[in-house]
């Protein structure tokens, strides 16, 4: 969602912050803006649209100084604009934040009767004259920071500047990620790791309700009640190049081809043919707390839903687990029967979807034991879980997930795996056949992606469509969904997954000769019945695109397209059929000239409710 970059040391920040957020882009924003304090002065340049627009404002008045926070934003609170656009300032104090304050109308009607002016229509506003009001009664900068937060209620990470103190920075934290660089004379403040890693790997996290100190080369950092907190710092080994596109037209079909490399990468050094077993490091649960789960709840937010989904098969077939899957939205809303039997198991790329993330408080009040997939190393779902399984995707980058849904869909397959071995219902020579497939997956989605000629040529011809149906069964049906999803996000054509046995059921009625029809059909147990599923499309004529893994398939039905896809192992197939609707997605998208890797209205990460 929004992005923070803050500086403070001896180069000038102005820069170097308009740089980092660059990296933040992919979060998705609609307006940005950069405060630079200097020699007892602050300076505020801040515009609408694209940080190509702030740089030109920057090239037209340029601002100097070593102490700077900067902001891209995604509207919450009032409309897109300059003048809703951070940093926000109210006499000395500029502040930018992430996240949303709930009581905003009760304290902005409390200041307005105190007197108060407002230039925006923001919630964030209200946070400096805060600051404000107290630092001009005289009291210390910290104090006025931490009395603050006292007072407002909600979702924050929060980068304060004070013109009268310049030579210290005040963030603070609530549900929404926040962490601290360390340069060389010099220090760093991000709302991501990757805004850092062109000037260090050395950070510190905040957690929630904490509060941070930072002068240039120091920090202290304190939690709600003023008590001083000692947190070690931590290295990260992401390679800055990996978040580049790397010769790629976009960094989703960079992110697309990466694939590979990723599925490796989160299986590498985890699996042991010879055992037939998994090795989740960060996940400790013996033989005996795994023979106890009774149910596991998976709760996850747009495509990791959707991955758990395939992972609801994966759990109760493989490993005889019953799962239920929510959308995180519903499930902080109903009541679930969990108990200490249950698991909460939360999916997530970010590890910050904040809808998943409410999940946490609701298993703790049951005593449910929680863990988490996801992909980012210490985030706020990793560090409120009791075990955590990583994707190692790497940085993802474009706001449509795509290797990052790969990944979570191959660690639910490592988890089936393993908590089968652990509580018995899977054998070791069928553990052993399943490990085996896996390392033969990185080769099945390496052949996928040679359909891509194929499919960009299919893009050509359907990106006038405006509406599509894809259709799946079993497995496949999630998949369906999902690619669904990625032709909506990116090239806002209108798209429904459905599973193929409810289309005559009521879809049926949209068929006609201008609706594309992609049909997933495997030759598993299912086929059959999605042949005469597609018959039923036929007859009716629909355009039909067919995805399958057997060439006799098209001998057996009459398709408008036919894509051919390596054959894989039965709960692997998912996995393969989904990078021909991911390249499909993307090339309808460039062909239509829309917005890929940053898609209207979306964010990469939603920490907001």
């Amino acid at each position: 969602m929004c992005g923070i970059v803050g500086y403070i040391g001896s180069r000038d920040a102005a820069p170097l912050i308009l740089e980092s957020l660059r990296k933040l882009e992919y979060r998705g924003y609609d307006s940005a803006g950069i405060a630079v304090l200097n020699h007892g002065e602050v300076a505020i340049r801040r515009c609408e649209g694209k940080l190509s627009n702030l740089a030109i404002l920057l090239g037209r008045q340029p601002m100097s100084g070593p102490v700077g926070i900067g902001h891209t934003r995604w509207a919450t609170h009032g409309r897109p604009s300059e003048t809703n656009a951070h940093p926000h300032r109210a006499g000395d104090v500029v502040v930018v934040h992430n996240g949303i304050i709930e009581n905003y109308l009760e304290l902005k009607e409390q200041l307005t009767k105190r007197g108060t002016h407002f230039s925006s229509e923001t919630d964030s506003e209200i946070v400096a004259h805060l600051v404000s009001e107290k630092i001009d009664r005289g009291m210390d900068f910290l104090d006025a920071v931490r009395r603050t937060l006292r007072e407002i209620r909600g979702s924050y990470a929060l980068l304060f500047l004070n013109r009268r103190d310049p030579q210290r920075l005040i963030v603070a934290k609530n549900s929404t990620p926040i962490v601290i660089g360390w340069g060389d004379g010099e220090t760093f403040i991000a709302s991501d790791i990757p805004a850092l890693l062109d000037y260090t790997r050395k950070v510190t996290f905040l957690e929630d309700g904490e509060i941070g100190e930072v002068t240039v080369g120091s920090y202290r950092l304190f939690n709600g009640t003023g008590k001083a907190i000692r947190r070690p710092v931590k290295e990260i080994t992401w390679d800055a190049v990996a978040a580049r596109k790397g010769g790629y037209a976009h960094f989703m079909l960079k992110e697309i081809h990466d694939q590979p490399r990723a599925l490796a990468d989160t299986f590498r050094s985890r699996i042991s043919l010879k055992n037939g077993d998994v090795s989740l490091e960060g996940i400790q649960l013996t033989q005996s707390q795994v023979k106890r789960i009774k149910r596991i709840h998976l709760v996850a937010c747009g495509t990791a839903w959707h991955a758990c989904l395939v992972g609801k098969f994966m759990l109760e077939e493989i490993a005889g687990i019953p799962a239920e899957v929510d959308y995180g939205s519903e499930f902080r809303y109903r009541s679930p029967l969990m108990d200490p039997q249950s698991i909460l198991l939360m999916v997530s790329q970010s590890g910050e979807t904040a809808d998943t993330l409410a999940a946490t408080e609701i298993a703790r009040a049951k005593k449910a034991k929680i863990l988490a997939i996801c992909n980012v190393i210490d985030s706020s779902i990793a560090r409120k879980s009791h075990g955590v399984l990583y994707t190692h995707a790497g940085p993802e980058i474009s706001v449509a997930s795509t290797k990052a849904f790969s990944t979570q869909l191959t660690a639910l397959y490592l988890l089936a795996v393993a908590l089968g071995r652990r509580n018995g219902k899977l054998k070791q020579a069928n553990a052993r056949k399943l490990l085996r497939d896996l390392m033969h997956l990185p080769t099945w989605i390496e052949d996928a992606l040679k359909l891509e000629s194929e499919v960009k040529e299919l893009a050509r011809v359907l990106m006038h469509s405006q509406d599509f149906l894809y259709l799946g069964r079993g497995l496949n049906y999630p998949i369906a969904l999902e690619g669904a999803l990625k032709l909506k996000e990116i090239s806002y054509i209108h798209a429904e997954g459905y599973p193929a046995g409810e289309m005559k059921h009521g879809p049926i009625a949209l068929i006609d000769e201008k609706m594309p029809v992609v049909v997933l059909a495997p030759r598993d147990r299912y086929f059959e019945k999605t042949i005469g599923n597609l018959k039923e499309v036929e007859s009716r004529g629909g355009k039909v695109i067919v995805l399958t893994d057997d060439i006799k398939t098209s001998h057996e039905v009459s398709a408008y397209r036919l894509l051919t896809l390596p054959k894989a192992s039965h709960y692997l197939t998912p996995i393969v059929m989904t990078i021909p609707l991911q390249l499909l997605a993307y090339h309808i998208a460039v062909h239509r000239g829309t917005d890929v890797d940053q898609p209207r209205n979306l964010a990469k990460s939603v920490t907001v409710e």
